[in-house]
């Protein structure tokens, strides 16, 4: 496993292990995206880069971007023959300041294709950041830093996620027969930042607007008021993880509480931004027990 989330290694940025980091720009990939709102005249400000080096005994190799302005999805449609008719919206994180394209996005979504998934990789609009990469990093490091302490300051929020994760899931309920899906089967499954905001697009969303159903990865833990017909949430996080590891469990408390389906994995060891999974650790298990846990619920029954 060679991808690290930068949420993750921001934790350690003052440590020895992080010196070995470089960030590199690099232009932006190739991608077959499809703009959330064409008709939007925000000047395009993203910057690509490419972080790579070692955290520790883990090698780091992603591509990340950052001052994200036009918001989009890149489709990962699966084989015909394969298909289920479910699609997954992936949600990257980055604390809101930047987006794990690689670890926390089409690596998750190269996977789900392949259990006959569609996936859907979005790259929602974030909070301004200094454009030199030092500059960049150092604020990183200080707002995550605040956040694994919770001390005032880290405050991680951007509405306009919210937003763009809605009017994702609606593009694609719109061109359903396009992409092969059923417009009832279309959920989300986010990392972090891209945790809490699939959390939101539930939260926040209205009846069928909702995703059908979340995966809720090593977000925050801490209780919220659940709708009570709030989707089925997935959720999973490490023991010792760098940001939440003291919150306990209290989201899916809440969710049970309300008396809505949910799922809790709490691994021993991942730390947080584990990705696909961490070698080593049972953190690898992840998404073979989403899977899992969308066909216990009769989601990925191919559509006939």
């Amino acid at each position: 496993m060679k991808h690290l989330a930068l949420t993750a290694l921001a934790l350690a940025i003052a440590t020895p292990a992080a010196a070995q980091m470089q960030i590199t720009p690099i232009a932006k990939p190739k991608l077959a995206e499809i703009p959330l709102y064409p008709a939007a005249k925000d000047a395009d400000k993203e910057q690509w880069e490419h972080v790579s080096g070692k955290y520790g005994q883990i090698v780091i190799d992603n591509d990340t971007v950052r001052n994200v302005t036009r918001p989009t999805i890149t489709p990962y449609l699966p084989d015909p023959a394969k298909a289920t008719g479910a699609a997954v919206v992936v949600a990257p994180g980055g604390a809101f300041m930047s987006l794990s394209m690689s670890s926390e996005g089409e690596v998750i979504a190269r996977w789900l294709t392949e259990q006959g998934i569609a996936a859907f990789v979005l790259k929602y609009r974030l909070n301004e950041t200094p454009r030199d990469s030092k500059a960049f990093m150092s604020a990183l490091g200080q707002r995550m830093g605040q956040a694994a302490r919770n001390l005032p300051g880290a405050d991680i929020k951007e509405p306009r996620a919210t937003q763009d994760a809605l009017a994702a899931l609606a593009l694609i309920r719109t061109r359903a027969k396009e992409f092969r899906v059923d417009p009832a089967r279309v959920g989300m499954i986010g990392f972090s930042a891209g945790a809490m905001t699939a959390l939101n697009a539930a939260l926040e969303g209205q009846g069928s607007a909702r995703p059908a159903f979340i995966g809720y990865i090593y977000g925050p833990m801490t209780t919220v008021t659940v709708p009570t017909d709030a989707p089925p949430m997935f959720a999973a996080i490490a023991m010792d993880d760098g940001l939440f590891r003291k919150q306990g469990f209290a989201i899916a408390e809440a969710w049970r509480n309300a008396r809505r389906p949910v799922e809790l994995h709490a691994y021993e060891r991942g730390d947080h931004g584990f990705g696909i999974g961490r070698p080593g650790t049972t953190t690898t298990g992840l998404l073979p027990q989403f899977t899992d846990w969308l066909r216990m619920h009769g989601l990925l029954t191919a559509s006939r």
